[in-house]
């Protein structure tokens, strides 16, 4: 394993996150009533990772604990405008994860001090790596 390529991974995403826009907010709303919010982050119309959102806080909710809301209006409008500030505000976590089934590094997106998403970028730190199957939820439903 060559980890000057882990490094190589983190600067690409420094390079990438001025170019990552918020993508269209998916709110569905589920069988009981329940409302759950991803955000995808978006490059170059494809999209990378989803934030869970939290309707109660109205803020992101860390990456492996979406929020299921009850009893909660969400208006696109505000999901979106929380979040274009939250992602002026993430930064890239100076580390890796390596993702075995993709040979490919996984950079963390930090939000104040919790991780809200994963970047991945290719093992040789040439490209980064969309979420093929977010990028076809969000031109279905949304686009």
């Amino acid at each position: 394993m060559d980890y000057g390529l882990a490094e190589a991974a983190i600067e690409a995403v420094k390079a990438a996150l001025p170019y990552v826009y918020v993508g269209p907010p998916l709110i569905r709303v589920g069988p009981a009533g329940d409302v759950h919010v991803d955000v995808p982050l978006m490059y170059h119309d494809y999209a990378l990772d989803r934030v869970h959102y939290d309707p109660y806080a109205r803020a992101p909710s860390p990456k492996g604990r979406p929020v299921r809301a009850w009893g909660v209006e969400v208006r696109e409008e505000e999901v979106r405008r929380v979040m274009e500030e939250v992602l002026r505000e993430a930064r890239v976590v100076d580390a890796v994860e390596y993702r075995e089934p993709e040979d490919a590094w996984a950079v963390p997106l930090a939000w104040r001090h919790v991780i809200i998403a994963h970047v991945k970028v290719t093992y040789d730190a040439s490209q980064l790596v969309p979420d093929y199957g977010l990028t076809g939820e969000v031109r279905r439903n949304v686009l």
